[in-house]
């Protein structure tokens, strides 16, 4: 027998019309929720975010069908991909019934479901059916039963997964009884090729064919109904998902991480500044709350959260969206709550997971715009302090500008205030000029370039804040003043390249000054370094030592550099021993978002709870890439109870500790002579000239051999 099925076998064509009018009505009361929603949405200002339109889809269709963020957290991720490629094979099913049965064989006589394919059709389709119902079955056992913390449960997950359940049994159910009724009856070898509808079907093979008949007529309208009241149900529920979380990967922002829109504060008219109010938002913030699946990823990553404080990031996105749903007038500041503001590191660690694509950072730093700007408000007098230091002595400390440069005395440093050219000027920033435990990194990073022959300028007593800290923190006019004043310095002086041993100035430098005016090339040291012992410049002397590295949030996830420092300590001898938390998952040392500025009053202390990561890795060594991160560790080690257990090193220091002598160098080039050697060096300007006796006579002997 030919290797097909009717389409509407037992309920007949006369069920095409009331098929298609309830279908129409379905989605026509899909429009329309989703037409209330995007109301909800326009109650924000406006925001291009369809440029680039072919990148935009490119990237939509890859996360949605690959489900590549949902997988980044295998454990639910899995199960939720197989869910999802199940039923879109089970839908690409159901378009290619329509399609034989409404369009190929009325109108051409073509019959697509027969023969081969049909039994490929056939099998593939069960197996997707199988796998979605042991998924969501999986997941539900997640979600009801093991109830991981933090984790919300709704009515609208009991629907959903009540709902999914129900499409797919019932869809089972009606195959199970109409291959009861033909094929176990007719041609019971074809039957092999749908496993869980002969499984089914067998169930129901003591029937006789009239009572299959009226079975099989029941459990068709079940299942059609329960599709059309999902099409139905979907903007009002959690199902909207389907549509917003595809949606937000379109409209993703494809500007460099991190980026801040910059505001124009002489602009005329403009009485109002950051967010306050639903209206103040962009349709895009509103719209992320729809996104949001409430799968709590940001939540179990965030430092404030898991270390007590008030902030969810997945719940400070949700009372976004209840706000503008419920009372969009109301404030809006009050509705997330002050303490939850302040509370956050804008480490990124939410956005980096989020499968939604859900942009919670800037919505936070929008809301401390109003509270500073407009309101007077800071997280405490402390920071209050720190603000008006750097607008009258351009550091948060307090020193005076005289006193920036005096850590470079006796170093080979130019002041480009001298007139002294230089190949990189190093942008040092407040803590390594002021801070006498930071001061130690910039001396050793100078080290480092003079040993590779880089003439290192910096801008002294000239040098002011780089306004990140007070921008995170919402002070944007503080934040330009003294950007501006520093623009106009490098600019001034002409300069090419800067390389900072900061990623709070990194960013800042490389990204947000560029919409003020800077397009110069900026680079954190650890790419410098990697690149001059890559290319043959910097030449290092390995010494074995075993460590954990810190990946700093503003470097690793807002910078993406995460192999070139750990390349440089391989290369100086370290051998690594991983956090559980590192790379993009690293977890924040505290200081960022400002916080660096803020003194840390509720919950226990985050950089504590970092310094106990990395003593629970065994290493006796955590090494850092930044002044916060480096402050905040030495503190941290203190007051967690490592000390005699635990140091912390910034990765310049390393590196400068390592630096080849003549003699190394002869070692590793037996081929040149001790003198070559040292004249190569010497020129360079590596090394000291004239190296001591012995140590000559060490590396003729060493040549010698």
């Amino acid at each position: 027998m030919e290797a097909t099925r009717e389409i509407y076998w037992n309920v007949g064509h006369g069920v095409v019309l009331p098929m298609y009018l309830l279908t129409l009505l379905a989605f026509a009361a899909c429009a329309y929720g989703c037409w209330k929603r995007v109301e909800v949405y326009r109650q924000g200002k406006p925001l291009n975010r369809l440029d680039n339109l072919r990148e935009r889809v490119v990237l939509m269709a890859t996360n949605m069908l690959g489900q590549i963020r949902v997988l980044r957290v295998a454990g639910p991720g899995i199960p939720h991909a197989l869910f999802f490629w199940g039923f879109v094979v089970l839908f690409i099913g159901t378009l290619l019934v329509m399609a034989q049965a409404d369009v190929s064989q009325p109108l051409f006589g073509i019959k697509i479901l027969t023969g081969g394919f049909y039994k490929a059709y056939s099998l593939v389709l069960d197996l997707a059916g199988l796998a979605a119902i042991f998924t969501l079955f999986g997941l539900a056992l997640r979600r009801f039963v093991a109830r991981p913390e933090g984790l919300k449960i709704t009515r609208d997950d009991y629907l959903m997964h009540g709902l999914l359940s129900a499409i797919i049994v019932t869809g089972f159910f009606a195959e199970g009884a109409r291959m009861a009724a033909t094929e176990l009856r007719q041609n019971p070898d074809l039957a092999r090729f749908s496993p869980i509808g002969l499984m089914v079907a067998g169930q129901f093979a003591a029937l006789d064919l009239q009572s299959l008949k009226e079975l099989h007529r029941l459990w068709w309208w079940c299942h059609f109904l329960l599709v059309t009241g999902f099409i139905a149900a979907i903007p009002g529920t959690k199902f909207r998902h389907l549509l917003t979380t595809p949606a937000n990967y379109l409209f993703v922002d494809l500007r460099p991480k991190g980026s801040i829109d910059t505001i124009d504060l002489e602009a005329e008219g403009v009485e109002h500044f950051g967010v306050d109010k639903v209206a103040d938002l962009t349709w895009k913030d509103i719209f992320d709350a729809d996104a949001c699946t409430s799968c709590k990823r940001c939540q179990d990553r965030c430092p404030a959260f898991n270390t007590e404080k008030p902030l969810s990031p997945m719940q400070l996105v949700q009372q976004i969206g209840d706000t503008a749903c419920s009372a969009p007038q109301a404030d809006l500041i009050e509705a997330v709550g002050r303490d939850t503001l302040w509370s956050c590191t804008t480490c990124r660690s939410c956005q980096e997971i989020c499968p939604a694509q859900v942009e919670h950072v800037n919505k936070v730093i929008e809301m401390r715009r109003n509270l500073v700007l407009m309101q007077g408000e800071f997280p405490g007098e402390e920071v209050m302090v720190a603000a008006n230091n750097v607008e009258v002595n351009g550091n948060p400390f307090g020193m005076a500008y005289a006193e920036r440069g005096k850590w470079s005395d006796g170093l080979p440093v130019r002041h480009l205030s001298e007139g002294e050219g230089a190949d990189i000027l190093y942008f040092v920033g407040c803590y390594a000029s002021f801070d006498k435990r930071n001061q130690e990194v910039a001396k050793s990073f100078v080290k480092i370039c003079d040993a590779a022959g880089v003439s290192v300028g910096i801008l002294g007593k000239e040098e002011r804040c780089c306004g990140e800290p007070l921008r995170k923190l919402g002070n944007e006019y503080l934040y330009q003043v003294t950007a501006q004043e520093n623009i106009e310095l490098i600019k001034g002086y002409g300069v090419k390249k800067i390389v900072t041993t900061c990623p709070h100035c990194l960013n800042t430098l490389g990204r947000d000054y560029r919409d003020l005016g800077l397009d110069v090339e900026v680079e954190h040291y650890t790419v410098f370094i990697d690149r001059l012992i890559g290319d043959g410049t910097l030449a290092l002397a390995p010494h074995q030592f075993d460590y954990t590295y810190h990946d700093s949030c503003y470097l690793g996830r807002y910078q993406g550099i995460m192999e070139q420092p750990r390349n440089v300590l391989h290369v100086a001898g370290g051998r690594i021993n991983e956090m559980q938390r590192s790379g993009l998952e690293s977890f924040c040392c505290g200081a960022g978002g400002g916080r660096i500025l803020a003194e840390e009053k509720l919950g226990s202390r985050i950089n504590v709870q970092r310094v106990k990561m990395a003593e629970a890795t065994g290493a006796p060594l955590i090494v850092s890439n930044c002044p916060f991160c480096l402050t905040m560790f030495e503190d941290g080690i203190k007051t967690g109870d490592c000390e005699g257990k635990l140091a912390v090193r910034d990765l310049a220091e390393v590196v400068a500790e390592r630096l080849a002598t003549p003699l190394e160098i002869g070692k590793a080039l037996p081929e040149l002579s001790i003198a070559t050697v040292t004249a190569l060096a010497e020129v360079a300007g590596r090394i000291d000239p004239a190296p001591p006796e012995e140590e000559r006579l060490a590396a003729a002997e060493g040549v010698s051999a």
